[in-house]
């Protein structure tokens, strides 16, 4: 959940940060945007690139997770291949083990009878 938490947290502060900053560009450098040949207004156009922001925040924490995903996917593909190795080397020993717990083992659990109770 905490992730979750986070990626809200992220979006609205990449929405607060892109109004902000766009009001203040806007008004600081005079900047008028036109669309269709008629002039938007600055909130709308503030608002379009807020959405253009929120897409790339979702493309750079797809981008972010596949790369993070490829690296543990290769970590988990070594340390399978060195416990495949070490299987394979030392199976000789482990079967003897196993052999050895098999016969040693307490047996006094297996060898109790069940109790049943006869209610008449």
């Amino acid at each position: 959940m905490t992730f979750f938490k986070s990626l809200l947290l992220a979006i609205f502060a990449t929405l607060f940060l892109t109004f902000t900053l766009g009001v203040s560009f806007l008004e600081l450098f005079n900047i008028n945007v036109y669309m269709e040949g008629e002039q938007v207004e600055p909130l709308r156009a503030i608002g379009v690139s807020a959405i253009a922001m929120v897409l790339l925040v979702f493309i750079v924490l797809a981008i972010v997770l596949s790369v993070f995903g490829s690296f543990i996917f290769i970590g988990l593909l070594l340390l399978g291949t060195i416990a495949m190795a070490a299987i394979g080397i030392f199976w000789p020993i482990l079967f003897i083990a196993i052999v050895i717990w098999l016969v040693t083992r307490n047996r006094d659990t297996l060898d109790k009878p069940k109790r049943t109770s006869e209610h008449a």
